[in-house]
């Protein structure tokens, strides 16, 4: 194929690895920079580690989840369908992947994404992850969230002293559940030693939080599911504040701080691979060839003779009485 005939991928693909060994193909190149990529991170985290400024949770495989977000990495593209691999920085990989490891974040059950912005990778939490990450600050219990809807008993009221919200009485009837008649919803954060933090937000305010996502409410997770979509926004709210009025300090309340939440979902591809890599995330797969075993050999009998024709019908013995031997085709 004449070389103005290729793909424009690949000739974004081919400008971008210049740097490559001659002779090297691409995906060995991409393997090469993900084991030096990956080992970076590893080593940085294992420092922190040391120095005791970060605690990775004691179920939390830092090794696996990076595994698991370069499977996911690899499929990752910019608004112009090319590769982030082939596009972004070495530098902005590998702090997306730090801030992962730092937070505790497992892309393969949503609780991160990565997105390509100009020519950096940035980690964005979900609402699932940023619920992990605030449950890992000191003190902090439990996070849920809840829908009000049209002809639900609700009352609160405002500490005048500490200026926390407290929610009375929220009475809800089973008819009362219409995604089509929501009045707002409320996030609760249970504290040890202290009363729960509750946000609040009426459905006008979660309608401009999803104006500032790039879909504007318009996806089809907020047209489909828009009660758990009301939940997502509260809870996220919810949850920076507590992390703007945390009095924690270090390595993980600053790239808690600094990773944006994400308000809309991404497309379904990346939701697909996503999925696909939940069965095979922690599994290492060995290219193993199984041996190929001898065939037995097979000693062909010896035909038997054609027999004389017989008087009569004019067919020989073998013809006039079929063997059992075989399908008898």
């Amino acid at each position: 194929m004449p070389a103005n005939n290729q793909p424009p991928q690949n000739n974004t693909a081919g400008q971008q690895n210049n740097n490559q060994a001659p002779g090297v193909p691409e995906n060995k190149a991409l393997t090469l920079q993900e084991k030096n990529i990956a080992e970076n991170v590893l080593a940085r985290i294992t420092e922190m580690q040391n120095a005791k400024s970060i605690d990775i949770p004691p179920n939390y495989s830092a090794a696996n989840a990076l595994k698991s977000a370069w499977l996911i990495i690899q499929e990752v593209v910019d608004k112009d369908k090319n590769l982030a691999l082939t596009v972004c920085s070495k530098d902005s990989i590998a702090q997306a992947l730090l801030n992962m490891v730092i937070q505790g974040l497992n892309p393969v059950k949503h609780q991160c994404y990565f997105i390509v912005r100009g020519k950096k990778l940035t980690m964005q939490r979900s609402y699932h992850g940023t619920q992990v990450a605030t449950k890992r600050l000191d003190g902090i219990l439990d996070i849920y969230g809840n829908v009000i809807y049209e002809g639900d008993e609700f009352e609160y009221e405002i500490d005048t002293i500490t200026g926390l919200k407290k929610v009375l009485k929220h009475k809800q009837e089973l008819k009362n559940i219409n995604p089509d008649k929501i009045l707002g919803a409320y996030a609760t954060i249970t504290r040890k030693e202290r009363p729960p933090f509750v946000e609040i937000m009426n459905i006008e305010q979660i309608k401009k939080a999803w104006n500032q996502g790039d879909m504007k409410g318009d996806s089809k997770a907020h047209n489909n599911f828009r009660d758990e979509m009301c939940i997502k926004s509260v809870i996220n709210r919810g949850c920076k504040k507590i992390l703007e009025s945390s009095d924690d300090s270090g390595i993980l309340i600053d790239s808690l701080r600094n990773t944006p939440d994400i308000e809309d979902l991404p497309e379904e591809p990346y939701e697909e691979v996503a999925t696909e890599l939940s069965d095979k995330a922690n599994k290492e797969v060995l290219d193993i060839k199984k041996p190929e075993e001898p065939k037995p050999e097979v000693k062909e009998e010896p035909k038997p003779e054609p027999a004389a024709p017989s008087k009569g019908n004019g067919r020989s013995k073998a013809q006039a009485e079929p063997t059992l031997d075989g399908p008898g085709f």
